[in-house]
């Protein structure tokens, strides 16, 4: 549940409780680990998490589509 009016999570932000159970490590230490890389193109972070951290597609995906867009944002 999100602080905001008790809404479920949806997008992104939706795998994160399972990223962070099965990966052991929070969302801020992956955040911090993309943004650190050198690279920089969705599918290339993407496939970087894969290939590197033994992350599944969609925990990858879900989380460099979430941390780019906050980057974006600001």
């Amino acid at each position: 549940m999100t602080e905001n009016s008790g809404a479920a999570v949806k997008g992104p932000a939706s795998y994160f409780p399972s990223i962070e159970q099965k990966y052991g490590r929070s969302i801020a230490d992956w955040q911090e680990l993309v943004r650190s890389s050198p690279l920089t193109r969705h599918m290339e972070l993407v496939g970087w998490l894969k290939a590197e951290h033994g992350m599944g597609h969609g925990h990858a995906n879900a989380l460099v589509a979430h941390t780019l867009a906050e980057d974006k944002a600001k």
